[in-house]
């Protein structure tokens, strides 16, 4: 079984992260995608980052009506702070039989020689890479390597961000988001 590892905050999940996942399971040789919610990031303001939970919920909510989409805890009992490199090895010895591949976003590409281990990432793994819009072409040392995989996806320009901002402005975003994930949303008043 081939899982490719979709690592995020899903602060909240929205349909451009269920568009991207689908299109890589559905295109590429990869059998799941695993949402794995990111806990606590150091670099990110703890003010509006929902508990680990919440956002397990949504992810949750937002994928169980695909087959091929999965939410993912794994990085919640890992020691903080946690690197990709890490769960890697954690998912390999609970998983043996499994192949695990990371997808990113292209703009992440021109600090992943900054990722610790990532040379031993790269030894053991697949990355599928979706592309973003960029100012110019994303050159990086990484670009011609057997192991990465640009799959030619939706480009998305949807951000949690602007959701968030829009939510605590009380602007309807209803169309960026599943259906199940607004629901819990609203019911919550997360955001506001």
């Amino acid at each position: 079984m081939k899982i490719g590892l979709y690592f995020g905050s899903f602060n909240p999940i929205h349909i451009g992260h269920l568009v991207i996942a689908n299109h890589m399971a559905e295109n590429s040789d990869l059998n799941q995608i695993w949402f794995v919610v990111t806990p606590h990031n150091p670099f990110k303001k703890k003010s509006s980052l929902l508990d680990n939970y919440q956002r397990l919920e949504m992810v949750y909510r937002a994928t169980k009506q695909y087959d091929k989409l999965k939410p993912s805890d794994i990085e919640f009992n890992l020691p903080q702070p946690n690197y990709t490199i890490n769960t890697l090895t954690h998912l390999k010895e609970k998983y043996p039989n499994y192949e695990f591949s990371l997808i990113m976003g292209e703009d992440n590409l021109k600090s992943f020689h900054k990722w610790k281990n990532h040379e031993l990432i790269l030894e053991n793994h697949n990355v599928y890479i979706y592309p973003r819009i960029s100012e110019s072409k994303i050159v990086t040392p990484f670009n011609k390597h057997p192991k990465i995989h640009l799959v030619a996806a939706p480009i998305m320009q949807i951000s949690s961000t602007h959701i968030r901002k829009a939510i605590k402005e009380k602007k309807n975003i209803k169309p960026l988001l599943p259906q199940p994930v607004w629901e819990y949303l609203d019911e919550m008043n997360f955001y506001k």
